[in-house]
């Protein structure tokens, strides 16, 4: 009796070459650029495998073949705020979102809150729109949820304090500019006009 009667395509054999394949491309961009270090390299080793594990955890699991219906296909899609979410959800979509708010600015030449929220907003987007692709052609296992968009944004927003905030003591900046991928940008972030 097969133990995979739908056809789950496993997630690592997607997410190991999607981590790699990321981690090569972000390194022969800092190569090309003259820019690799060990600690630029490190980062983006931090950035490959925090996309594969989001794309992991997110869009997966699929099925090639899911169990017949006659029922047409119809999303499953949350679109009204705070109902039926569990604060367990927020706090993780939170938590999966806060390093984010670290990433963004060691990979941009200067980060800004608009940035952030935008960055974090398209990425969210994205992954709510790939779980209903994957809905649609694979019948994925997760529900595309207003509610995910706005706590993994906050999420990233949260981060991004948290790294304002650490460079702002001298020595937690100096170490965070090493990770950076600009080296002409300063160390401190520069102040936003309001």
């Amino acid at each position: 009796m097969s133990t995979n009667p739908f056809g789950e395509v496993p997630v690592l054999p997607v997410a190991i070459p999607l981590g790699i394949a990321l981690f090569a491309l972000l390194i022969v961009d800092l190569s090309r650029r003259k820019n690799l270090t060990l600690p630029r390299a490190i980062t983006a080793a931090v950035v490959a495998t925090y996309a594969a594990g989001i794309t992991a955890n997110t869009v997966f699991p699929i099925y090639l073949s899911p169990a017949e219906s006659d029922t047409a296909w119809s999303p499953a899609i949350a679109l009204v705020p705070f109902y039926d979410y569990e604060v367990e959800d927020a706090l993780t979509n939170l938590a999966v979102f806060l390093p984010l708010g670290f990433l963004i600015p060691l990979l941009l030449q200067r980060a800004s809150w608009q940035k952030v929220v935008l960055t974090a907003v398209s990425i969210s987007l994205g992954i709510e729109l790939a779980q209903l692709a994957a809905q649609a052609y694979f019948s994925g296992g997760h529900i595309a949820d207003i509610n995910d968009l706005m706590w993994n944004t906050a999420g990233g927003v949260i981060g991004y304090g948290i790294y304002l905030s650490a460079s702002r003591v001298p020595s937690l900046a100096a170490l965070m500019s090493r990770f950076r991928w600009r080296e002409d940008s300063p160390s401190q972030p520069v102040p936003e006009h309001v």
